[in-house]
């Protein structure tokens, strides 16, 4: 709360800076998907296309832990600052790139940036808006979430239709150099410390250990076969990586991802559901463009268009759970017919064919967004329901990592079955029909090429093509499959009341961040304040005070004895009333000794009586908030009984509850 105390009037201006850098790092897992083929059509490597997209998420997914705790150890603004320049550079490296090699290099690099924009972003909220506030500017992030989401495929088209592919990374620099420059001059330098015990090598062995299993998923059976050497060993490495992590998070003071996490039943299935969503989202965002623009011939800016049942039917869905889940308290069912749904979709999708009509693409995309949105929405409550408050903020962490590094696998398994399946095709074709010689290997560099083919050739290129990307789906849908089989495994137990709601960025966060335990609480319960205080809260308040005296003049009591005597007009304000229509409260108060007034009738402060009848009121809006915590048992919790006293002091008499009008 120390930065935030110096920030004034600046908060806006930082949060708006902070939205941007959150914006570049959401869009970028999205935007470069309808640039893809046109990526390729320049730069060559179609078996490549799908490290464009997997090595950006590995390196954001990977890398976030570091950054959330070393900018609890350091500070977060320099760290902050870093992150953009890190994701600058690699955006601009990204543009300048010659060949596949350098895109996918270059995008690791950006990858790393992004990680440390995700993760820092949504800590300085919490360092420079004031507690009592931070439910409604998470919601913002949360929106930036879901826009990145649906305008990405279609900016990415834009930018390729009537600019370049570069400019899908170029627009990056102008919109980073603004987030950078008012982050460097609105927002002070954070004193506030917390030491930390950083498990790097818990953190380099996960990641070398995720990174040769993608490689496995993308080089077997196409670059090498399965039993070729290189597949083996890096099995082999894999496994023994992730026997040396297991060793050292067991000894680790703050492992990143505990191993006594996996024997909880719920962490164990909702972090399967949440790989085999990521695998299935991401594996049908990377090559549905693909199908689009090649098959169909429609332009970038149409492909990201086609895409919007999809993105749209994943929002709706992701709202509308979520909702239910806070009204109801039963989440259980949403994966499994979520599950269903999803597996129905790709199964769906299995089926395009090079002259499948708009409108049934759309309904398949569409019955795939619902599906995944309704599973999206649930992972984190069910993780967060079914941990001890120790655990809260790895498992929370945890659970959306797994999310991601499925999104990475389902891109590079995607790559392998349809490069392999589009290879048996032109190998096949070739005995059937007259190529040009080398056309086989001109179209795997440049898909485009299809369309200078004769007639004859192209129309079998693009059936073979058509048939290499349903098979993708073909292969998803099992995963997804799982996905709906592993739901009903999911113990559904009654929700906390900290559990049930839940930011739209938790569903659309791709990558994983370090969470505080106690910071999650705080957030539930300053969401579960937040709607309290809208149901005539300081009536209650005083009748539970057993005070015979109208909202206005509580909530004045309680305004003063937080904060001390205030002016008449600062109070005015704070409450969103004139002096005029605040002023019976406050002479109400002075009429019972309550409260009196100096500096000539301006200023109004508390009696001691008015002090000792604060001090009730506290103690009831205390008492209200250990209700609502009381499940995470603050009695054996030094955090939370620090969070309970401190916590009444910063919402009552704070600025949003109008209780003038109560």
């Amino acid at each position: 709360m120390g930065v935030a105390r110096r920030m004034g009037a600046g908060v806006g201006l930082v949060i708006g800076a902070l939205m941007l850098g959150m914006l570049l790092a959401a869009l970028d897992q999205t935007i470069v998907a309808t640039a893809l083929p046109t990526i390729v059509a320049d730069l060559g490597g179609l078996g490549e296309l799908s490290w464009v997209v997997t090595a950006y998420m590995l390196a954001s997914t990977v890398s976030t832990p570091l950054w959330g705790k070393l900018g609890d150890q350091y500070g977060r603004k320099g760290l902050f600052q870093a992150a953009i320049v890190i994701f600058l550079i690699g955006s601009a490296l990204c543009g300048l790139s010659r060949n596949m090699g350098q895109l996918i290099g270059f995008r690791a690099l950006q990858g790393l940036g992004g990680g440390g924009l995700m993760v820092l972003a949504q800590a300085i909220v919490g360092d420079v808006v004031p507690a009592r506030e931070r439910g409604r500017y998470q919601g913002f992030f949360g929106a930036v979430f879901a826009v990145s989401s649906v305008a990405g495929p279609l900016l990415g088209g834009l930018f390729v239709d009537h600019l370049s592919w570069h400019w899908v990374f170029y627009v990056n620099l102008p919109v980073g150099a603004v987030a950078f420059a008012v982050i460097s001059s609105a927002l002070p330098q954070d004193t506030d410390r917390t030491r930390h015990v950083i498990d790097h090598l818990g953190i380099v062995l996960l990641g070398a250990a995720a990174a040769c299993l993608v490689l496995v998923a993308t080089w077997g059976g196409t670059v090498y076969p399965w039993t070729d050497p290189v597949v083996i060993g890096l099995v082999l490495v894999a496994v023994l990586l992730l026997v040396l992590w297991w060793r050292v998070e067991n000894r680790a003071a703050e492992p990143v991802l505990p191993p006594h996490l996996f024997r909880s039943r719920a962490f164990v299935v909702a972090s399967l559901i949440g790989f085999a969503v990521g695998f299935a989202m991401f594996g049908s965002l990377t090559y549905m463009p693909l199908f689009l623009q090649v098959v169909q011939g429609v332009s970038p800016t149409w492909s990201g268009i086609h895409l919007l049942p999809m993105m749209a039917g994943m929002l709706v869905t992701s709202i509308i759970s979520g909702q239910v889940i806070t009204r109801t308290g039963k989440y259980k069912i949403f994966p499994i017919v979520g599950g269903a749904v999803t597996t129905l979709g790709l199964y769906l999708l299995s089926h395009v064919r090079e002259d499948i009509p708009v409108l049934e693409l759309s309904v398949y995309l569409l019955v795939l967004g619902v599906g995944i949105g309704m599973v999206m929405q649930v992972l984190v409550i069910v993780v967060q329901n079914a941990v001890g408050f120790e655990d809260l903020g790895v498992a929370t962490s945890g659970v959306t990592f797994f999310r991601s590094i499925g999104g990475s696998f389902g891109v590079a398994v995607a790559g392998t079955v349809f490069t392999s399946r589009l290879t048996d095709d032109l190998v096949r074709l070739s005995r059937t029909v007259r190529l040009p010689p080398g056309v086989a290997t001109a179209v795997q560099s440049d898909p485009t090429a299809v369309r200078r083919l004769e007639p004859e050739a192209m129309a079998a290129f693009l059936t073979a093509y058509s048939d290499a990307i349903a098979r993708v789906f073909l292969y998803t849908a099992p995963v997804a499959l799982v996905a709906f089989a592993a739901a009903w495994l999911l113990p559904e137990v009654p929700l906390r009341e900290t559990t049930r709601p839940v930011d739209l960025g938790e569903c659309y966060g791709a990558v994983s961040t370090q969470r505080s335990s106690l910071r999650e609480v705080e957030r539930g319960l300053w969401r579960l304040a937040d709607a309290d205080m809208r149901r005539d809260y300081y009536r209650r308040l005083g009748k539970a005070a057993r005070l015979d005296l109208p909202p206005g003049s509580v909530w004045l009591i309680a305004r003063l004895g937080t904060g001390g005597g205030q002016a008449s007009t600062e109070l005015a304000e704070r409450a969103g009333v004139t002096v005029e229509e605040g002023r019976p409260y406050a002479d109400l108060l002075v009429t019972r000794g309550l409260a009196r007034r100096t500096d000539g009738g301006g200023r109004l402060e508390l009696t001691p009586a008015g002090e000792r009848v604060a001090g009730v009121l506290v103690a009831e809006a205390r008492e209200g908030l250990r209700r609502m915590i009381d499940d995470w048992d603050p009695a054996r919790h030094p955090g939370l009984r620090e969070l309970l006293d401190r916590l009444p002091h910063e919402m009552l008499g704070s600025a949003s509850d109008r209780p003038h009008g109560a």
